[in-house]
């Protein structure tokens, strides 16, 4: 059985392709037994098949001691209506603490796409072994759940004077948060961290989605449960009580909501039972969790540039060997990464009226060397219209320059550097820059240009380098932090990741889209982030 790692899943492509989050919670039944002591110790994995391999996207949490356990990790998979995702879960049990699959005893597995399960809602379905066969009388189900209602719920809980359940010394206790299914029967949501011997937790605070906790509902009864864990997976209960997100609301910083935690089995026993401790909720707000598609709908234009690299590395463009030559289609891999990433970004821009510049040219007519200039050679109107206008700019330029050199990028990053930066004047989520640089090689100014990156994170932008020809790209993926934080030469970090490399040769004998999709994967995620960081909501975003 082969499976492939990958530390980060295929990321979300650009907001057509994201229709929506989907959330998916795992049980298992009658699951294999494997360990010979005990019972088996499940954890589930989710694969999607990519490209026909199976890639692991995300695994659950291990239940100790568990042949029918409810996983309190949720999966949660970008839903592409227009595209067939294959999914595959697989069982395993936990043998050793190696994240090398092969460790552990397989308990079975199941395959189906994400639109079966959607559709249906909830499935229940018989595990499979490697040759085919049923695993026992091991069954998974799945449930699914658009998460299309973008409010979090973080939670700051506490317990005091809990009962002890243990012999030799306190309790070790923990919270369980459950919802009613749509059978009737209570489901898990969420399980706190454990907090070794105390009677007087103090919980670190937790987010999830509010549909998670209570389906958006804020007056839906939610169960808490509050156990002593136990090493063998024979939790010890301690007591629960009902209560309703709108209820937990109440709880402010300065005035916490208290609320009694009852054994329901001691208070039949007893007549003078009054609890088995106190659950204090010490904060819960009510916050929006926005998404790249939130923030467009709010009205954010993407504002899109080029720069384009007119060194004398290039060749003669009147020549076929040059990679600035058109051929008789009428296109380059210049013309490619301008139209791949062009068409899907003009669609954000309402004017669609791009700046296209060139660098590393002599220009007419003192045959100056320009590291910043107009391809349309107006300098006070750099702009063209449409990727229409930036191809036209583009081929009626190259007659009247001189290929040169060097190959300075600080430049142009400066320059939209300087508008993205007149943009935080507003102060709202209203403006992100995209900057597309394509060239054919070594960067010549490498401590100018990741001094301009580290200062360009700190704005919104974003930079999209597409190294065309079969040069040494090295340095163009040392500027995309993927692998290590970026430094200026003053040893200044960069504050988010803002480059995206990818070399076009990678792309030559694939269809189109697919280098859009490589290209612009990394910027939802950017432009949320930025936002985020700043605190910017979108423009016409309603209160949490």
């Amino acid at each position: 059985m082969a499976y492939t790692m990958t530390p980060t899943p295929p990321g979300p492509v650009g907001s057509q392709y994201c229709v929506c989050k989907v959330e998916l919670s795992i049980c298992g039944q009658n699951l294999l037994d494997r360990d010979v002591t005990s019972k088996s110790d499940p954890f589930c994995v989710l694969f999607m098949e990519v490209n026909g391999k199976w890639v692991e996207l995300d695994r659950t949490e291990t239940a100790v001691n568990n042949l029918n356990p409810a996983f309190a990790k949720k999966f949660i998979i970008d839903y592409h209506f227009e595209e067939v995702q294959k999914l595959k879960f697989a069982l395993f049990d936990q043998d050793k603490s190696s994240t090398q699959l092969y460790e552990h005893d397989f308990l079975g597995e199941f395959s189906c796409t994400l639109g079966m399960i959607v559709s249906s809602k909830k499935i229940t379905r018989t595990l499979l072994l490697g040759n085919g066969k049923p695993a026992g009388k091991g069954m998974i189900t799945i449930a699914a759940q658009e998460l299309s209602d973008n409010r979090v719920i973080t939670l700051s809980m506490a317990g005091r004077k809990l009962d002890k359940k243990d012999l030799f010394g306190k309790s070790d206790p923990f919270l369980e948060f459950h919802k009613p299914g749509d059978d009737g029967k209570w489901m898990l949501v969420h399980r706190t961290e454990v907090i070794k011997y105390t009677l007087d937790p103090v919980w670190k605070p937790f987010t999830v989605p509010l549909v998670s906790l209570c389906d958006g509902d804020m007056e839906k009864l939610i169960k808490v449960m509050c156990y002593d864990y136990d090493s063998d997976g024979g939790h010890d209960f301690i007591g629960e009580f009902q209560t309703s997100v709108a209820r937990l609301c109440e709880a402010q910083d300065a005035s916490p909501l208290e609320l009694e935690c009852i054994n329901p089995k001691k208070q039949k026993k007893k007549k003078n039972y009054k609890n088995s401790g106190i659950i204090i909720v010490k904060s819960c707000k009510i916050t929006r969790d926005f998404s790249f598609l939130d923030y467009i709908l709010g009205g954010c234009q993407l504002m899109f540039t080029v720069g384009i690299d007119f060194t004398a590395s290039n060749g003669n463009p009147q020549e076929p060997s040059s990679l600035h030559y058109i051929n008789p289609l009428g296109t380059n891999e210049y013309l490619s990464a301008i139209w791949a990433v062009g068409q899907i970004i003009q669609d954000y821009d309402s004017d669609k009226m791009f700046p296209a510049l060139g660098f590393g040219a002599q220009l007419p007519p003192d045959w100056k060397v320009s590291h910043e200039f107009a391809i349309n050679f107006n300098p006070r109107n750099p702009f063209c219209s449409g990727v229409e206008g930036i191809v036209q700019a583009y081929s009626a330029c190259l007659p009247h320059i001189r290929f040169y050199g060097p190959t300075n990028f600080s430049p142009i990053i400066n320059h939209v550097a300087r508008f993205a930066a007149q943009a935080t004047q507003q102060e709202t989520a209203s403006q992100y820059f995209i900057l597309l640089i394509i060239t054919d090689g070594v960067i010549s100014d490498m401590d100018e240009t990741r001094h301009a990156v580290v200062q360009a994170s700190k704005l919104p932008m974003s930079i999209i380098i597409v190294g065309v020809g079969n040069a040494d790209f090295a340095a163009m993926e040392f500027l995309d932090g993927d692998s290590r934080v970026l430094h200026s030469y003053t040893g200044e970090e960069a504050v988010r990741d803002i480059v995206q490399f990818v070399p076009f040769r990678n792309f030559r004998n694939v269809p189109k889209e697919t280098l859009a999709k490589a290209v612009l994967a990394e910027l939802p995620q950017q432009v949320v982030q930025y936002f985020k960081h700043q605190n910017l909501p979108p423009i016409n975003s309603e209160p949490a």
